[in-house]
């Protein structure tokens, strides 16, 4: 029986939440509880997590229970993310864990109407299906995914797209980290407003 998602966003589709340190981009090194959620259709072929595409596979869980769950950590920071998390309402679940102090942070590609309420905004735009303008002018932080050499001029594409103090990274795909990695390192020095954005949660051999 397929899912019977409510419009309020009280109930999910949860593929996982845990609690760790964050590991790439604006936000690296800081102890955050991640919420996963299931549904994408963005399909990109270097996701690491192609399990959370299919949100049938995830059981819906109350909007409430996961607030309540992230409340029990010390670090009072949640990043939602996915599967694409703005597939559905998140006024409901952002609101909650605000309300508890907590501060919401959200990882997206950008492709679905923004809801929730959010003190970050991590936008990273896949080529597959491209962001709506109202999150590019909501970002707090454009994250570009370096596959090969075409992404540096889509990267910047992107950077003309978002507000001028939208903090700007460049992260290697895993897979290809070794050949591109170097790649990003002389376009960071010749065009400094970029980053490097690194996944040391990999390094760190944690989740």
């Amino acid at each position: 029986m397929a899912h019977q998602i409510p419009p309020d966003g009280t109930l999910l589709p949860l593929m996982e939440e845990f609690y760790t340190i964050q590991g790439e981009g604006y936000h690296s090194g800081k102890a955050a509880y991640f919420i996963r959620l299931g549904g994408c259709d963005v399909g990109c072929h270097w996701c690491d997590v192609k399990e959370s595409w299919d949100a049938e596979l995830h059981p819906l869980t109350h909007a409430d229970q996961i607030i309540e769950n992230a409340s029990i950590h010390p670090g009072k920071t949640v990043v939602i993310t996915g599967g694409e998390p703005l597939i559905y309402n998140l006024d409901y679940l952002t609101e909650g864990l605000q309300a508890r102090g907590i501060k919401t942070f959200i990882e997206t590609s950008g492709a679905y109407p923004l809801s929730g309420t959010w003190d970050w905004i991590c936008l990273s735009p896949k080529k597959f299906k491209g962001p709506r303008e109202e999150v590019s002018r909501a970002a707090g932080e454009l994250k570009v995914i370096v596959f090969n050499k075409s992404d540096f001029a889509w990267a910047e594409e992107h950077a003309q797209l978002v507000s001028a103090d939208c903090k700007l990274f460049l992260q290697p795909e895993w897979s290809k980290a070794a050949i591109v990695t170097p790649l990003i390192i002389d376009y960071v020095k010749q065009n400094p407003k970029w980053e490097i954005s690194l996944q040391t949660h990999k390094y760190l051999n944690i989740p």
